[in-house]
Formats: C-alpha cells, sequence, structure tokens
C-alpha cells in the first residue's frame, strides 16, 4: 500500500526532544538506613508476635527427639483458630521469680527485645518445650512403663526402643488444660511434677528443627 505525503516531512534533528523535569534529589543511602532498620525490625517483631518464633533447646528434656542446644521454629496460628492436640511438641510460658527491680534501661529493653526475637528467654518468664500427651477431658496415668490416656495404652514411636515411663497416679485434665511430658522421661520437669499446662500459657506449636543443618526436620 502507498502512502501519499501531505507536506514536507522534517528532519529527526530538527525536533527538540521535549523537556524534563529534573530527577528530584535523592536521600544518601546513609541517611535512609536507620529507617530502614526501624522497618525491618518492627515487620520481625510483628512476625514474632503472630505468626513464627525461633526457640532454642536449652536443656536434655526432649532428648532424643531435640538435642541440647537446637533451634526449633514455633508457628503461632493453629492454636488461634483450634486447640493442640495429642502429640503435639509446644512451647509454653511459665512465671519465674521475679528478678530485682532494675533503672529499666532502654539498652536492656532492647537487648530483652532482640534475645525474644531469637527464641532466648528473657526476664520474668521461661519458656518451655515439651510434648502434650493428654488434652481437656482426658484421663491419664503411668503405669507398668507405659502411659495410659483413657484407658488406652499410648503409642509412642518417638521414644527410643524400651524407654520405661515411671508410673504416675490417674490424673484427670481439666477443661482449658493439657497435661504435658518429655520425651526424656528420666529427665523432664513436667505435668507429672507441676500439674496441667494452662492453654493460655501457650506461645505455640514447634514444627521443624532448623538447627543444626545436619539435625533439619520436621516435628
Amino acid at each position: 500500500m502507498s502512502v501519499t505525503n501531505t507536506g514536507p516531512l522534517e528532519n529527526e534533528g530538527d525536533i527538540e526532544p521535549p523537556e524534563r523535569d529534573p530527577e528530584p534529589d535523592r536521600k544518601p543511602f546513609w541517611r535512609e538506613l536507620p529507617v530502614l532498620i526501624v522497618i525491618a525490625f518492627a515487620a520481625a517483631l510483628l512476625i514474632k508476635t503472630f505468626v513464627l518464633q525461633a526457640f532454642y533447646i536449652p536443656s536434655a528434656s526432649m532428648e532424643p527427639t531435640l538435642m541440647n542446644g537446637d533451634r526449633v521454629l514455633v508457628e503461632k496460628l493453629s492454636y488461634r483458630f483450634g486447640g493442640p492436640e495429642r502429640g503435639d511438641v509446644v512451647v509454653f510460658e511459665r512465671d519465674v521469680a521475679a528478678p530485682p527491680p532494675d533503672d529499666g534501661s532502654f539498652v536492656e529493653d532492647i537487648t530483652d527485645g532482640v534475645r525474644s526475637l531469637f527464641g532466648f528467654p528473657t526476664e520474668g518468664t521461661q519458656d518451655f518445650i515439651k510434648r502434650v500427651m493428654a488434652v481437656s477431658g482426658d484421663t491419664i496415668e503411668g503405669r507398668d512403663g507405659m502411659v495410659y490416656v483413657n484407658g488406652e495404652p499410648v503409642d509412642e514411636p518417638y521414644l527410643p526402643e524400651g524407654t520405661a515411663t515411671a508410673d504416675f497416679p490417674e490424673t484427670p485434665v481439666a477443661e482449658g488444660e493439657i497435661f504435658v511430658m518429655g520425651d526424656n522421661r528420666g529427665n523432664s520437669d513436667d505435668s507429672r511434677s507441676v500439674g496441667a499446662i494452662p492453654e493460655t500459657d501457650l506461645v505455640g506449636r514447634a514444627f521443624v528443627v532448623i538447627w543444626p543443618p545436619s539435625d533439619m526436620s520436621g516435628l
């Protein structure tokens, strides 16, 4: 198809490009860095509070499932929409002896915040990790080396073969509470000695080992 010219064409060199607005002055990166750090810290704090948190395992009470020094991820959404189930590995808080009063320094507050983000305990409370053995309405007891819930023996494939659980009396679990035990049955301070744990003390459900990498696995 042919095109008919209706007038002379201008040379491209005769056309001046339109003027552009000058770019706004950009702040140096070092001036933006504090704001970025605050945003990142706030985002991490929100995630830690409502979604996920890492926890450090400070004792041998859950061996061999969790070893002293392991780190696990705990999700906090499940128990906002439902209750714990038998077999869940859970983290819960317990009050400890009140620390001596301090000067409330800003540095100490920041230190506690950073420690909590990485799963280390802060002053005033202590985190524990155990396995849910019985839930509200259940009756649990230990006899003949085994755990019985509602009269039925509990299958515990996470325990080493030959593990025997010391006898403890039949115990009903009240509404809103759970009965927890450590997998290291001979070395665990749990509901057999301190009683059932209120569900309101639950932090969340541990679902994966993230450190060390060689032991990374689901729970």
